[in-house]
Formats: structure tokens, C-alpha cells, sequence
């Protein structure tokens, strides 16, 4: 995993994964910017339904600062979420590009993801995150009296579900639906083992802004350097 890290972090810097990112953020701050001003509009006519047109400039102050915060909470909580779905859009120019400079015997016979295909799994990638993590807040809320429960808990989890969905962005390019469904049967702990280690690189200052990325990349490496080349009907078997 130190290995794959390393070279996913030594390849930020090639065009096609800068491109990538850039892409990436671009897409998550614009949706983040709908939220802000979705809520400042909401907050504004709502206060202004309440307090009448004559308080139309404090009106709109209060709405623009609170539209700021929400905005800003929502980047602290949800940004992880967000960040997976729209890597999953993009992820399969990460993996391409990965493969191109690494493992270009993989690259020749693999089959890119589309582009539907890589926003399906994207949008059920968050939508998993999301769902099991609202699940799993009671659990959260009881172990904060152990002081580290609930931060060991929330790595397991997203562990879990951090690895087997990068593990997909890379295995859908090499592997038809059953030859997947396999794979996931024999690969459960070294996916878990990437997943903490992308869920870690996500609370580390500066570097999780990268970490969507940066998982995708750890992923590619993961999965060429852990599985053979032995090859039917032009799948990985």
C-alpha cells in the first residue's frame, strides 16, 4: 500500500492526472456554489416573505451569510461524499493514465469504462457512503464515550466502502460483471486495507483535497500489482 501511495503521488504531476483533478474540483466547487446560492435565494425570500420588501438589504445580507456557512459546513461534512461521486466520473481517465505509464500490457486489452457507466457508479458509490454512514451515527454517537470508538468505527466503515468501490473503478475495466463479483470474494481484506488508507489520506490537511485522485491511483496499482496476466476472451481471469 506504502508502494502504491508512492507512485500515485509521484504521478500527480503528469498532464492527463492534472487534468483529472482539475476537472474534478472544478465540478465539486461548482456544485458546492449551487448549494451556497440555492440556499442564499431560499433564506432570501423566505425572509422577506417574513419581514416585507422594505427589509429587502438586510434581508439579503443575512441570506448571503448564511448561504457562507452552510456552504462551508457542507464542504467540511459532505466534501468526501461529493468528491467520490465525481471522481467516479472521471476515475477511468485516472486508471487509463495509470496503466499507460505502469502496466500499458493492461492498458492494450482493456475495455474503457463508459461514460454513463462511470456516473452510475459514481452516484451509488456517495449514495452508500451517505446511507450506511446515516446508519451507522447512532453507533457513532454511543462510542464517543470511549474517546477513539467513533473515530475507529468511521474507518472501518469507510474503509469498507471506500475499497470496494475503487477497487470497481479499476476491476470494470478488465472484468465482465461475474468475473467481478469473484474477484470481490478473494479481494475483500486488500481492498479494506486500501479503503483506510484513502479514507486516511481524507483528513489529512491539503492532501484530501487530493485524496479522491489519489485513490483511484492507489487502486490501479493495487489491483495490476496484486492480480496475474493470465487472460481468456480477453478478460482477466
Amino acid at each position: 500500500m506504502i508502494r502504491s501511495l508512492l507512485l500515485a503521488l509521484g504521478q500527480l504531476g503528469d498532464p492527463p492526472i492534472l487534468r483529472v483533478f482539475a476537472k474534478c474540483m472544478a465540478l465539486t466547487l461548482l456544485i458546492f456554489m449551487v448549494v451556497g446560492i440555492g440556499v442564499w435565494w431560499g433564506t432570501q425570500a423566505m425572509l422577506a416573505t417574513w419581514f416585507g420588501a422594505q427589509s429587502a438589504d438586510m434581508s439579503s445580507g443575512i441570506a448571503a451569510l448564511f448561504a457562507l456557512f452552510v456552504t462551508a459546513l457542507a464542504l467540511w461534512l459532505v466534501f468526501r461524499v461529493v468528491a467520490i461521486a465525481v471522481v467516479g466520473i472521471f476515475a477511468d481517465d485516472v486508471v487509463a493514465a495509470v496503466e499507460a505509464r505502469h502496466y500499458p500490457a493492461a492498458l492494450a486489452t482493456a475495455r474503457p469504462v463508459p461514460f454513463a457507466r462511470g456516473v452510475a457508479m459514481g452516484l451509488r458509490s456517495a449514495l452508500r457512503v451517505v446511507l450506511v454512514n446515516l446508519v451507522m451515527l447512532p453507533v457513532y454517537v454511543a462510542l464517543l464515550v470511549t474517546g477513539i470508538g467513533t473515530a475507529a468505527a468511521f474507518f472501518v466503515v469507510n474503509g469498507w466502502l471506500l475499497g470496494r468501490d475503487l477497487g470497481d473503478m479499476v476491476a470494470a475495466r478488465h472484468m465482465d460483471a461475474g468475473a467481478m463479483r469473484g474477484w470481490r470474494a478473494t479481494t475483500r481484506l486488500r481492498r479494506f486495507v486500501l479503503g483506510l488508507a484513502n479514507t486516511g489520506l481524507f483528513v489529512v490537511p491539503v492532501l484530501n483535497i487530493a485524496a479522491p485522485v489519489l485513490g483511484a491511483a492507489m487502486a490501479t496499482h493495487d489491483y495490476h500489482a496484486n492480480r496475474g496476466t493470465r487472460r481468456v476472451g480477453g478478460l482477466d481471469q
